[in-house]
């Protein structure tokens, strides 16, 4: 348990101390204040705008905001599903991956449009080089600008009293990709491919078995490699709290996640924006501690869950034990306790910490088997997703989730004192609370209605392996994740 201490702290202080100058550098880039990167970017940006056609100081009222925003995530979805559609016909498929079919290519298209990232197939063996590069990969980024612009345009929106307007989308969207998504994502996969994940456009590698095997009457000699430009789309993956692996096996996947270091800055970058946001926001409001307040509070909804979920895992399988494996720390195990569905390089203690990462932030990354894991450690995950995911949750919509909670709070509180509520010198009415409370429980009326329905059609029943009460987590896991 000492050894989950230490790597929950660590992770958390990392990402801590990595994303307060990134608040600071945010709070620069989506203001008039001048930095270096706008003096080495500026003329690629004003590019954009030119061949756009973008008035770039041109103010939007939040009717026009929200509209465009809906807008240009559906032409994004429409064009993620015809490029899927089309996979036969492009280049860069080497393998000739045929159309994933209908179903798929939509399910997909809504789920990468959408921050969901939810995977029904095995990427290696489904997508071509391009669906994944100019598919799954653009879409993580512009999925995760989507959140972050919001989260930037609501923050606008409680210190500005002099406009009426909260920006421009269009200069969110390109100020978010150029000088935040884009420059974090190229560090961090030089740093995965130096730590030995893949990138490359080279056919997939036919591997001659050591001990050929017998599968279903067919004597199988050789193992089919598959190889790919892994390591920038895991890195916008994480980034952008989005999840679609380029395997199926996702971060557990040597390609993706291959070593202890890549394991923990992989949490480090699915935890960086979401706690930069917060800073931005504090700095932005001219209120700090206010902003180190809420990432306060969101760290301790986290850390506690966090180590249960290790401390379960690492515990072991009490049936296991009880017909005499040991499930000791030992070298071998990797640090012990519930292997199953773990990988050895990794250990129980970072997949079950992964867990608790990614599903306090609503990414869709995991590096081990969450059906594998403990009843406990399995709770954890579902409650910090029924949360809100707001510990810290997504890019964006974590920060935007959370002050929706700070404003009925205010509020209440304020009618305890029998006081005007106020945050940040707006008053807050009627109107403001039902827009915050229609925030906070769209999510849960949706999941659980949705479970509902699922759990009792035949279909949605007979669909599930797993019988019982997991088989009901399963079902509830993914209609969050949708």
């Amino acid at each position: 348990m000492n050894d989950a201490l230490l790597l929950t702290f660590t992770t958390i202080a990392l990402s801590i101390v990595l994303a307060w100058p990134l608040g600071i550098y945010m709070r620069r880039i989506y203001s008039d204040e001048h930095c270096l990167a706008k003096r080495l970017l500026g003329p690629v940006e004003r590019a954009i705008y030119a061949v756009a056609g973008i008035d770039a100081k041109a103010d939007m009222g939040w009717k026009q905001y929200a509209l465009l925003w809906i807008l240009f995530n559906v032409v994004g979805g429409v064009f993620l599903y015809v490029l899927l559609y089309l996979q036969n016909y492009l280049p860069l498929d080497p393998m000739h991956f045929g159309s994933p079919g209908v179903q798929i290519n939509f399910n997909t298209a809504a789920s990468f449009v959408s921050n969901t990232n939810w995977q029904d197939y095995g990427g290696e063996t489904t997508m071509s080089y391009l669906s994944q590069m100019l598919g799954m990969a653009v879409q993580n980024f512009l999925s995760a600008a989507s959140g972050i612009v919001l989260a930037i345009a609501m923050i606008r929106g409680f210190t500005r009293a002099e406009k009426p307007g909260i920006g421009n989308l269009w200069v969110d969207l390109v100020r978010t990709t150029l000088y935040v998504l884009i420059p974090l994502s190229i560090v961090l996969a030089l740093f995965f491919v130096e730590q030995g994940a893949i990138q490359n456009f080279a056919a997939y590698v036919h591997a001659d078995l050591l001990q050929p095997f017998v599968h279903q009457g067919k004597l199988m000699t050789q193992q089919v490699i598959a190889m790919g430009p892994v390591a920038s789309q895991e890195a916008i993956k994480l980034l952008g709290t989005n999840g679609g692996g380029f395997f199926n096996a996702n971060s557990g996947h040597p390609f993706e996640n291959p070593t202890g270091l890549t394991n923990l800055f992989q949490m480090v970058a699915i935890f960086l924006i979401p706690f930069a946001l917060v800073f931005y926001f504090g700095h932005r409001v001219k209120n700090l501690r206010l902003g180190v307040g809420i990432l306060a509070v969101m760290l301790l909804l986290f850390t506690p869950l966090a180590l249960l979920s290790q401390q379960q895992d690492l515990a072991g399988n009490p049936l296991l034990t009880a017909v005499g494996v040991d499930q000791n720390n030992t070298p071998a195990l990797a640090g012990g306790g519930n292997m199953e569905g773990v990988e050895e390089r990794i250990g129980t203690a970072g997949s079950a910490l992964f867990g608790a990462v990614a599903t306090g932030t609503s990414t869709g990354a995991a590096n081990s088997a969450y059906d594998s894991f403990m009843p406990l450690s399995g709770m954890v995950n579902l409650l910090l997703m029924q949360l809100g995911e707001v510990t810290p949750g997504g890019v964006g919509t974590g920060i935007a989730s959370m002050l929706a909670f700070v404003l009925i709070a205010v509020f209440l509180a304020g009618l305890m004192i029998g006081r005007t509520p106020e945050f940040l010198g707006k008053k807050i009415e009627a109107y403001e609370i039902k827009m915050a409370s229609l925030a906070i429980l769209v999510m849960p009326l949706l999941v659980l209605i949705g479970t509902a329905v699922a759990v009792s059609l035949p279909g949605g029943r007979d669909a599930v392996l797993n019988p019982g009460a997991h088989g009901f987590s399963e079902i509830l896991y993914c209609e969050r994740n949708r």
